[in-house]
């Protein structure tokens, strides 16, 4: 039987980072820089992409990644600053469903976007003379479609297995948001259904897809070695620089987190929030950098947009 209990009505509290709360107003700062830095960044990325055509099928990936980011980011970072500068700390629980889905959402189709990027690198190098023909625009968002829709399907039955939980545990949470995991403990019915669903999603998204990017880079490399002058392996390998830079920040943090939450016993509680609230906004943040200094196209735009503003 599915129990809808009163969590839907008792509102939770979020207390924010626990034993730094007289530095919230100072902390939130960064976040507000960050973040600012996300929303700016990523939009006028995506607004070159949609404005300028040669941009679209080449950097189609590239713009659904930026929507991603916004999307990520601005999940939490508003509520986190609410709390932080405005004391709003109560959020209920249809909210809290709300934001978790949406997290794990993005964050899942953010991977399975590097996923396709790391795809498209491996044809435009290993198959170039084929790549129009194998990745026709339809192609693009035919994957991209029904990868966010397979996406959707794995995301959906966690939050809903949550709504069947009896939450009658404290309501005062010492954190500013809280994954799947999190919000499950808050119960007292058994959760190792929510625990061995959690891992298969996991396995079914990130893991799955950093397996699949291991694989494509590792043909790339032989593919470029392969090349018979310097300037191939140099001109091929740039190609993919700022890509690798993106999965490196993305993966990276991401690892250490989920290390962190299952064998740091050791690391403070403290540590793991902060950590965790600046991993959702330093990537979005630093994507549209990356992108933005290592690739020419975008890099040529941006001086263009700017320039032709200042003469305005």
């Amino acid at each position: 039987m599915i129990i809808f209990n009163l969590s839907s009505y008792n509102p939770y509290i979020l207390m924010g980072i626990p034993g730094l709360e007289q530095f919230h107003v100072w902390i939130g700062i960064p976040f507000c820089i960050i973040y600012i830095m996300a929303i700016m960044g990523n939009c006028i990325l995506f607004y070159l992409i949609a404005v300028e055509h040669s941009l679209h099928e080449p950097m189609f990936f590239l713009s659904m990644l930026a929507m991603m980011d916004l999307i990520l980011s601005t999940t939490t970072v508003p509520k986190v600053l609410s709390i932080f500068w405005l004391g709003v700390q109560e959020i209920t629980f249809p909210g809290y469903l709300t934001q978790m889905f949406f997290l794990h959402y993005s964050t899942a189709l953010d991977s399975v976007i590097l996923m396709d990027m790391a795809f498209d690198r491996y044809v435009a190098i290993c198959s170039p003379l084929r790549y129009t023909t194998i990745l026709t625009p339809k192609t693009i968002i035919k994957i991209v479609v029904g990868l966010a829709f397979r996406r959707f399907c794995i995301i959906l039955p966690v939050v809903f297995l949550l709504t069947c939980l009896p939450f009658c545990r404290t309501r005062i949470i010492p954190d500013t948001y809280r994954e799947h995991i999190g919000v499950a403990r808050h119960t007292s019915a058994d959760i190792s259904i929510n625990i061995w669903l959690g891992f298969c999603v996991t396995f079914m998204t990130v893991i799955s897809d950093v397996i699949l990017i291991g694989v494509s880079y590792t043909l790339i490399l032989c593919a470029v070695f392969r090349l018979p002058s310097q300037d191939s392996h140099q001109k091929a390998l740039c190609t993919c620089g700022s890509h690798v830079c993106v999965i490196l920040m993305f993966y990276t943090p991401a690892s250490f987190s989920i290390l962190a939450h299952h064998f740091g016993h050791n690391i403070s509680h403290t540590f793991h929030i902060l950590f965790a609230n600046l991993y959702i906004v330093i990537p979005p943040a630093l994507n549209p950098i990356v992108y933005g200094v290592k690739t020419k196209q975008i890099r040529d735009k941006v001086i263009l947009l700017f320039s032709a503003k200042g003469m305005e």
